[in-house]
């Protein structure tokens, strides 16, 4: 009997025990897919300073976009164009005064490292010649942005309707970048800093600026987010002279 009260007192005991602290959750971001090796940086360093590290999540500005729209509790959002944040804002999602831009960057023709030719990007350009029977992957020109930049370069330079029908659209820049890797396309559109997160592949050739829009990524608050104090703070600091060296060290143009 003494044996079995010792048992049952010990059973009392380890339920009564309280439970072990549940990690702290950081913010929710929804970032475009070509921000991932920076964002990850900025928030491994945002975690070592004693902070929540942030959860992040990388898709099309155009999917994320929606989600946000219809309600989903993300804290942050960084678009790779203004559009899908004026998207949001007219649907009254972001928290005043957050908006700013974040950074720039630079728009680029892709090709598997080992392909060595270089590909002049301008009116007249060869690229469909050298093309042959090859596709031309790009993110959906329709709705993400890398897709839109890329179709209003290749249209200023003469070159989209020779291209069209050659074009794999994909769902986000980095799947485009993951289809000149696997050689699936012989050439992609991608941003500078896609092209720099790859060994596979290299730079055939460098859009004109001139030739698209500039390419911008806005950042916001975002009203329904559940940590707005801990949103506020990775703002600030991505917005830092330290946030945006860690951009600039991924190749992204800052101010």
């Amino acid at each position: 009997m003494a044996r079995l009260f010792l048992l049952l007192l010990a059973a009392l005991l380890l339920g009564a025990a309280p439970a072990p602290p549940q990690p702290q959750r950081g913010p929710l971001v929804l970032a475009a897919a070509s921000m991932q090796e920076a964002l990850n940086e900025a928030a491994d360093l945002w975690a070592r300073k004693g902070n929540a590290r942030p959860v992040l999540s990388f898709a099309a500005s155009s999917a994320l976009a929606r989600q946000a729209a219809a309600g989903a509790p993300a804290d942050l959002f960084v678009s790779a164009d203004r559009e899908w944040m004026d998207f949001l804002q007219a649907r009254g999602r972001l928290v005043p005064g957050t908006r700013a831009d974040l950074a720039g960057n630079r728009l680029v023709l892709v090709a598997r490292s080992g392909d060595a030719r270089p590909v002049p990007l301008r009116p007249g350009s060869p690229l469909a010649a050298m093309l042959g029977n090859g596709r031309l992957a790009m993110a959906d020109p329709d709705s993400v942005p890398a897709g839109r930049y890329g179709k209003a370069a290749l249209t200023r330079l003469g070159l989209w309707n020779a291209l069209a029908p050659r074009v794999v659209r994909a769902e986000n820049v980095r799947a485009a970048l993951a289809l000149v890797e696997r050689g699936a396309a012989a050439y992609g559109v991608v941003y500078a800093t896609d092209a720099r997160a790859s060994a596979r592949v290299r730079v055939a050739g460098v859009f004109p600026a001139d030739s698209h829009p500039p390419i911008r990524y806005p950042i916001a608050r975002l009203n329904r987010g559940p940590q707005p104090a801990k949103a506020e703070a990775f703002r600030r600091f991505l917005l830092s002279a330290e946030g945006k060296a860690v951009l600039a060290r991924h190749g992204f143009q800052t101010w």
